[in-house]
């Protein structure tokens, strides 16, 4: 999986053609949302974040098919402090359940309890993505906007990880549930959880993609999916803590206000919705949608809709 996306992004880089540059080099330009606009861009988020077809690629397509331009990373960042909110509110049971389990396991030395495995396996798999995501936040932050965000990245990323769900979808046996989680599965689906951080793979599409890989149900995936993503999403937000006053200022207090309730209202609604959708029904919904939507981008760069 990490091969096939590496590829993807390699391939669409050397595609998207020549930057936009400026006489200090290349230069990201954005566009600051009204109140409506936030909170559009919100519920896009919130539909996208947690439904397997990846927020930061409907983020950067869906404003410019609208005609509004890039609101930028940091902005959609932002927003996603929403998306946390909802997350704990609605698996806040679960979180009680396997930290406070762990924690219990841990002051009796019973590390053989089944909710410090989990616990443990949660921990170690935000690693990876909380390493390189720092690397990228202060390091290869103007490559990323510029470069792995193009539409282009986006577009072949969406098709290939859809696929990839697809083959997770046929091939794989779905029969383990939420009690027969262990720390390996942690640690494998966190491994695929940092795939995300390229626009286009989607961060519960990739860990779901490989929960099904692993065996696990449908609806076990999901959930521990989204289980596994909130230290990554809150670390997220915390990361870019430091351009809330910045994007404050860019765009205004109630727009990003705006954004971040309406991400978090949309956010809740499609966990709750996508929970109940597996456990009576397949992933293809996704598989043909990531594929139709990569598609779609494609087509409409060739026409001129889109900017690469």
């Amino acid at each position: 999986m990490i091969g096939v996306a590496s590829l993807s992004l390699a391939i669409a880089m050397s595609l998207s053609g020549p930057l936009q540059a400026s006489d200090n080099g290349p230069t990201l330009v954005t566009w600051q949302p009204n109140v409506l606009e936030a909170i559009i861009l919100g519920m896009v988020q919130g539909l996208t974040e947690f439904i397997p077809i990846s927020s930061s690629a409907h983020l950067k397509v869906v404003p410019e098919f609208l005609g509004w331009g890039d609101p930028g990373a940091s902005f959609t960042a932002v927003i996603q402090l929403g998306s946390i909110v909802a997350v704990i509110w609605y698996f806040w049971s679960d979180l009680i359940q396997v930290f406070g389990g762990g924690l219990r396991a841990i002051r009796d030395r019973n590390y053989q309890s089944e909710d410090f495995k989990i616990a443990l396996g949660i921990v170690i798999g935000t690693f990876p993505i909380a390493i390189i995501g720092l690397v990228i936040k202060f390091g290869l932050r103007e490559f990323y906007e510029i470069t792995a965000r193009s539409s282009v990245v986006i577009a072949i990323v969406s098709i290939v990880m859809g696929l990839l769900l697809g083959l997770a979808e046929r091939f794989c046996r779905h029969k383990r549930n939420f009690e027969q989680l262990n720390t390996r599965d942690g640690i494998l689906m966190g491994f695929a959880q940092a795939l995300a951080l390229i626009p286009g793979v989607s961060r519960s599409g990739s860990t779901m993609t490989a929960g099904l890989f692993l065996g696990l149900e449908r609806a076990t995936a999901a959930r521990f999916s989204f289980l596994l993503g909130l230290p990554a999403i809150t670390l997220a937000g915390l990361v870019e803590m430091g351009d809330v006053i910045e994007a404050t200022q860019d765009v205004g207090l109630w727009p990003l206000t705006a954004g971040i309730l309406s991400a978090g209202v949309f956010s809740y609604l499609a966990i709750a919705w996508l929970i109940n959708y597996l456990k009576t029904q397949s992933t293809w919904l996704f598989v043909w949608y990531r594929v139709a939507f990569g598609i779609v981008i494609l087509v409409g760069l060739n026409m001129g809709v889109l900017q690469p």
